[in-house]
């Protein structure tokens, strides 16, 4: 196949471009013909206040961009493929919606808290404007790849008729996490220059997107630390605290032992993940929920949110908690600490079979049994190809 890969411009987030490099690597590997196509910035260069720079950003995404893709075009046969790495994409559908095309889908919080679906984050005049294009832009599409039930869900409510073609293919991790030896974790981390904890630490792996409920997370510790003589530490993996968060650390005080950890390599994530007692993801929204599934390649126990699809990647082999309500947090936080003593204070067999269990559920998600998936998948909207 000779595909076209659209790729988001000017992102600062390091996800979307690992999965178009996912699609891109997996597609040539597989002796399939790929090319990466995407804005540049022309007009995003000039000489302006920062305050214009988002605009000027738009021009060469929505104006210019679409002028050089209706050109190079003409110049590709008929059977060419072309794949938007995410919805978000989706001004760009109409251009080739009379082509071969599908579009991968991750998850839809911003549309809909432009909707008014999400009061935890509140979306301005112009970010209602901006989700209204985008979704204008995919609802031309005709085939889709949704990377959970719950997106796919999703996706037929914003969509104005059932597609041709939507189905459900699971990410696969894109990096091989498993279960480091102790020995070869505490070589592995040493150069972080932290004290690693003998007894075990509590872990939590993501950004200060509003979704990820890292306030959540350290509200829900102190009411941990509130309730035991000895609580277990724990470690931030990810960006430093906010202002809001840190009035939760000045709360939590001596009595708690909270690290952050910073830009640290996937392979020193897996060292953690393999020390950890337990990854804590009380996420009010994914799309999918990679640390559910890399904690549990690596055999680290996982407490999430009772609600999809955080349920689809942990399936049996995670323990939940119910989603943090708008109001009266304090009372979420103290339930939701009692089941982290439950699941810390589990026999050494219940454990292990608990990780078992995530063993085989975390392999679900292999990186090349979804790309084959993609190939079959892609193989049908290309005429001529036999899936």
């Amino acid at each position: 196949m000779n595909i076209i890969v659209f790729t988001h411009p000017f992102l600062a987030s390091q996800s979307m471009p690992r999965f178009a490099s996912m699609i891109i690597e997996g597609m040539q590997q597989q002796g399939h013909t790929v090319e990466s196509w995407t804005a540049r910035p022309l007009f995003y260069k000039l000489p302006v206040p920062q305050r214009f720079k988002k605009w000027l950003g738009y021009v060469d995404q929505f104006i210019v961009f679409p002028l050089q893709v209706k050109a190079r075009i003409k110049k590709l046969s008929p059977e060419t493929l072309f794949v938007f790495s995410d919805q978000a994409l989706g001004p760009w559908v109409p251009l080739v919606a009379h082509r071969p095309h599908v579009i991968h889908v991750h998850d839809f919080m911003a549309l809909r808290s432009a909707l008014g679906e999400y009061p935890q984050n509140p979306t301005g005049w112009s970010g209602k404007h901006y989700q209204a294009f985008i979704r204008s832009g995919f609802t031309h599409g005709k085939n889709f790849i949704s990377v959970s039930k719950k997106t796919k869900t999703d996706l037929s409510r914003f969509l104005p008729a059932p597609p041709p073609l939507s189905e459900v293919i699971y990410n696969g991790l894109n990096y091989p996490f498993y279960r480091m030896s102790q020995e070869d974790s505490f070589v592995t981390l040493s150069t972080l220059g932290v004290s690693i904890p003998k007894e075990g630490f509590l872990i939590h792996v993501g950004g200060n997107q509003w979704y990820k409920n890292r306030l959540g997370v350290l509200e829900l510790y102190e009411s941990y630390v509130n309730r035991v003589e000895q609580a277990l530490p724990l470690w931030m993996v990810g960006p430093p605290p906010t202002a809001a968060m840190q009035e939760v650390l000045n709360r939590i005080g001596k009595s708690g032992s909270i690290i952050f950890l910073s830009g640290i390599s996937n392979a020193q994530v897996c060292a953690a993940y393999s020390l950890a007692s337990l990854l804590l993801f009380p996420s009010l929204a994914e799309g999918f929920g990679w640390p559910i599934a890399e904690a549990m390649a690596c055999g680290c126990l996982v407490l999430t949110t009772n609600e999809a699809p955080m349920t689809e990647v942990g399936g049996d082999a995670a323990y939940y908690i119910d989603n943090k309500p708008v109001n009266n947090s304090s009372a979420w936080a103290v339930s939701s600490a009692l089941v982290i003593e439950e699941v810390l204070a589990l026999s050494r067999q219940v454990k292990q079979q608990q990780r078992d269990k995530g063993f085989a559920q975390a392999a679900k998600f292999d990186s090349q049994q979804t790309i084959n998936q993609y190939v079959h998948f892609y193989q049908q909207l290309v005429p001529g190809n036999n899936p």
